[in-house]
């Protein structure tokens, strides 16, 4: 994390250089000089910010100058290109060279010889979102908030010329003074301070969208986490939270993290960009957030109580920690040179996110963060998840046309399904190795051979790791990723001791927790009717009541919403033995029903631990869930 407040003297002095006249700048070819980019925060207009970008000289007759439609991490179209207006490439004396629109994220410039620079303004996307379709998700997104909050997802604002991606960036980013930058991206501050001024350099475009800037006023808290400096920089517009009500949980939750990874070391500084949004304006609403190889970008309602805040945090920023491991250690050739305007997509999600997923639960069992229970229900939950999406559909076939239909509406998949696949990889791995190798092992072992700078070949991973590991890989990568069969996870369970079952817990008559067995129909005299979309428990059940039944009389009480109130008051104090009279509408036929209410409760499946198993059974469950 750095906080910039000084020109960078080289930056500025280069800027001066190419922008005085066409024949200094004509010494200077795009391959051999910065592509100097100038982002004015202070002088906003109709909630717009300019943009310049001055690269060196040119040799063709025609440059193509792009906005990303698609970035890393997303996996969805975008368009950033629809939030810029008034493109304009001027030549050295400032004249207008013609340019020619070619969709909504490129721009055809002729004359490429005597451009100078192409300058455009630039919307935010969070104050638009409730009035796009398929807005941008937040933390992908950008925001414009004058003298008090830029959320600078550089993607938004920072395009790239076709062929030049690998061409450094210099990036002056005039300010507010009381508006301080968190980013990782490389500044150099090497002069007396300038409160309105910051200089950053990036080594190729790649950087420049993988280091976010959040411009806000000072909210942060630092600390260390075995060698790594970690900086969470929040921005609450209310002012209802501060950095410090979370650094004690972020602490406690990447201090596990980093327990659980052991000797992974890829990174030496993170960040965590943490934006509130206000739900009472047009703000964002896109909740969660995005990867990058050092921070993370963070979006949650400033609405939510402190202890759904925490929880939040260690879900989501813990998921996004692991991004570390994969895609950003280990990952193909389509991610290491991404095409920003027509990407090539890995078959891999089910490694990148799911791996990741994965990792994000199991390192809270593991590290004592959650219990056993708790654990399973997560899994379980997953596995109900996943049964909402197509269940046989292969994985990376999804994965490699993830931008287009049928496979796009599948993607949040990979969080349910694509984390339940590496639940039953660590499980095969470790029954293979008796318990001394999981998941964890085979990434890094796989972070050893490729690491940042070395992309597999998309097609040769599975070979790969069936290489390093046992057959029965093989074949589950074949029958359930590559393949379209479901998977049985029971099968999985079986070899750690473990099944699901449908057990019974205690309910209300009324109520389960929070949620109702009711509802009304405002719009039909406000009939009380039983829901339909939930499983009903055993009172309902013994009274052989059914979803759709409508509450006529209660112990000879005229049922609506007023008159039912005291009746569930009353149920809080019935014993198994009190008797209870209805007469309910079931297709239009009224029928009588009474009975004993028993002891309510609800059947509920469950991941249970199996009576009888052997020693060694458990040895291996502990291996899978405590080392």
């Amino acid at each position: 994390m750095k906080f910039f407040m000084k020109k960078n003297v080289l930056v500025i002095a280069l800027a001066l250089i190419l922008n005085a006249c066409g024949a200094g700048k004509a010494l200077l070819s795009v391959e051999n000089s910065p592509i100097v980019t100038s982002i004015d925060l202070l002088n906003i207009i109709d909630d717009k910010v300019q943009v310049g970008i001055n690269p060196g000289a040119f040799t063709t007759s025609t440059v193509i100058f792009r906005i990303p439609k698609t970035v890393p991490g997303t996996y969805s179209s975008d368009n950033y290109g629809q939030y810029i207006e008034d493109f304009e490439a001027l030549d050295y004396k400032g004249n207008l060279l013609q340019s020619i629109k070619l969709d909504d994220n490129s721009w055809s410039i002729s004359g490429a010889v005597q451009l100078d620079k192409v300058q455009y303004w630039v919307n935010d996307t969070y104050d638009t979102e409730n009035d796009v379709e398929d807005a941008v998700f937040s933390p992908a997104g950008t925001n414009i908030a004058e003298g008090s909050n830029f959320m600078l997802n550089l993607h938004g604002f920072v395009g790239y010329f076709d062929g030049f991606k690998e061409v450094p960036y210099a990036i002056q980013i005039k300010k507010p003074a009381d508006l301080l930058a968190t980013t990782t991206l490389s500044g150099e501050v090497d002069r007396k301070p300038d409160p309105i001024w910051d200089a950053f350099t990036a080594k190729r475009y790649f950087e420049v969208i993988d280091n976010p800037i959040m411009y806000a006023k000072l909210n942060i808290e630092t600390f260390e986490i075995n060698g790594i400096t970690v900086t969470l920089s929040l921005y609450s517009p209310n002012n209802v939270y501060k950095a410090s009500d979370l650094k004690d949980k972020m602490v406690a939750m990447m201090g596990a993290q980093k327990k659980f990874l052991g000797d992974v070391d890829s990174t030496k500084e993170y960040n965590i960009l943490l934006y509130m949004s206000d739900i009472n304006i047009p703000d964002a609403r896109g909740f969660g957030a995005l990867e990058h190889h050092t921070s993370t970008v963070v979006v949650l309602p400033e609405a939510m109580d402190i202890g759904r805040l925490e929880q939040a945090m260690v879900d989501v920023v813990s998921h996004e920690f692991f991004h570390i491991v994969t895609p950003l250690s280990v990952h193909s050739k389509e991610i290491q040179y991404f095409d920003f305007n027509d990407p090539k997509m890995s078959e891999h999600l089910w490694m990148y996110e799911g791996t990741t997923e994965y990792f994000a639960n199991l390192f809270q069992i593991q590290q004592g963060l959650i219990s056993e229970e708790e654990f399973y229900e997560r899994m379980l939950t997953k596995i109900v998840n996943s049964k909402f999406y197509d269940d046989n559909m292969s994985f990376t076939e999804m994965s490699k046309n993830i931008l287009e239909q049928p496979y796009e509406p599948n993607y949040a998949n990979v969080y349910e399904k694509g984390a339940l696949i590496n639940m039953c990889l660590d499980i095969i791995l470790r029954k293979n190795s008796n318990g001394e190798k999981g998941m964890l092992w085979l990434m890094k072992e796989l972070s050893k051979k490729y690491g940042t700078d070395i992309p597999f070949e998309d097609e040769a991973l599975f070979a790969e790791i069936v290489s390093m590991t046992y057959p029965e890989v093989d074949v589950f990568f074949k029958e359930h990723v590559i393949g379209a069969t479901p998977i049985d996870y029971d099968v999985f369970f079986a070899k750690v001791g473990l099944a699901t079952k449908d057990v019974q817990e205690p309910t209300g008559y009324f109520f389960d927790g929070q949620v109702p067995y009711m509802d009304v129909d405002v719009q039909n005299d406000s009939v009380v009717f039983i829901r339909e979309n939930i499983e009903l428990n055993s009172f309902f059940d013994n009274l052989k009541l059914k979803g759709g039944d409508i509450f006529r009389t209660i112990n000879k009480q005229e049922i609506n919403l007023e008159t039912l109130r005291p009746i569930i008051g009353e149920s809080f104090s019935w014993t198994p033995e009190t008797v209870v009279s209805m007469t309910i509408e079931r297709a239009s036929e009224m029928i009588s029903v009474e009975g004993p209410v028993g002891q309510p409760v609800k059947k509920v499946k469950k991941i249970v631990a199996l009576e009888g198993v052997s020693e060694k059974t458990v040895q291996l469950r502990n291996a899978w869930l405590k080392n």
